[in-house]
């Protein structure tokens, strides 16, 4: 017994993984081990000796197995400290750099635009991308013979159906919401879809942004303000806007509106064509036929509406030569705008 305690005591003491140790309890504490193997020795030996001989022999069972739980602590212990060291993480090591990605250039320009909005007291308000007929054109004051609703232009799905080619439509259905009940001050945006060539200043999908405030002595100075205070945020506090008459259905009068140029301050470059100009949007007094077709009385009260191309704001601002950049998906050129806060 006392060589089998050394040999299993040395055994125990000398296991490096569990797989040994295991190997340890299978020799001598399973069942067919070589305890067990002295236990049935006690069947050749007479009755006054087996007490003597099964008490040496339990402590010697018992002393093993408390060895052999030290032992699995051990290893165990020696395990953990192990896996530590392999996962240990080296602080002085540099970072590895998270790729984070930015806001699209329209994404950016459309946010701004309309918190600038928001903050003067405007509703953002949305419409369906597939517009009636209806809506897009009979209520914007566009009637049947219009060069506006010819098919090289409109993108129709049937008669009374097409994919809207103004965010006007949204205004249409706004006015019919708020049925002749004032103060009306909204802003549109949103896709709208023409036939059109794809190039460097064309698209035949882009982004609008419409305005449209209604109410009781309602002016054209109230929208060239509002309009120069959109100037100022978009191009910068030096920035000075003109009216030029024009025509569009839905207002009378209407007027393209210039934005002085803020690459070369108004002094002539290739950006401004030497004019010292830049075009930027279409606005206009609400037409009073539109008014009535709301449910508005013409008479006592008045309005104005705006719209801009997004892309093409986002063209001026950010120096793109190309509109087809801002649909082409490339990484290179989106990351070069920072992200938006």
């Amino acid at each position: 017994m006392e060589n089998l305690l050394k040999e299993a005591l040395d055994a125990l003491h000398k296991a490096a993984d569990k797989t040994e140790l295991q190997e340890i309890y299978n020799t001598y504490l399973s069942k067919k081990g070589k305890v067990a193997g002295l236990m049935a020795q006690m069947k050749d030996l007479i009755a006054e000796e087996k007490p003597k001989f099964g008490a040496k022999v339990n402590v010697l069972k018992q002393t093993l197995e408390q060895a052999y739980s030290e032992a699995q602590e051990r290893i165990h212990q020696q395990s953990i400290l192990s896996n530590l060291e392999k996962d240990k993480i080296d602080l002085t090591l540099p970072a590895t750099k998270l790729k984070v990605g930015t806001l699209h250039p329209l994404t950016l320009v459309q946010k701004e635009i309309e918190e600038h909005f928001i903050a003067m007291g405007y509703l953002v308000k949305e419409g369906p991308e597939v517009e009636r007929d209806y809506y897009n054109f009979e209520r914007a004051n566009i009637p049947q013979d219009h060069p506006a609703r010819d098919m090289q232009d409109t993108f129709y799905i049937n008669m009374d159906w097409l994919l809207r080619t103004h965010t006007t439509a949204i205004q249409t259905r706004t006015l019919e919401e708020y049925n002749g009940k004032t103060p009306v001050k909204v802003i549109c945006p949103g896709k709208v879809y023409r036939k059109d060539d794809d190039d460097a200043t064309h698209s035949h999908q882009f982004v609008q942004i419409e305005g449209l405030v209604v109410g009781e002595k309602i002016s054209l100075a109230d929208l060239k303000g509002t309009l120069e205070l959109l100037a100022k945020r978009m191009f910068g506090e030096s920035r000075v806007i003109r009216f030029r008459p024009s025509y569009f259905q839905f207002t009378e009068p209407s007027v393209e509106v210039d934005v002085s140029c803020h690459i070369c301050n108004g002094k002539g470059c290739s950006t401004c064509h030497q004019t010292g100009w830049i075009e930027i949007l279409g606005a206009g007094m609400v037409h009073p036929n539109v008014l009535r077709m709301a449910g508005f009385d013409a008479e006592k009260v008045s309005g104005f509406a705006f719209g801009l191309g997004v892309e093409r704001v986002a063209l001026l601002k950010y120096g793109i030569d190309d509109i087809r950049h801002l649909y082409t998906n490339d990484l290179r050129f989106l990351s070069t705008f920072t992200r938006f806060e």
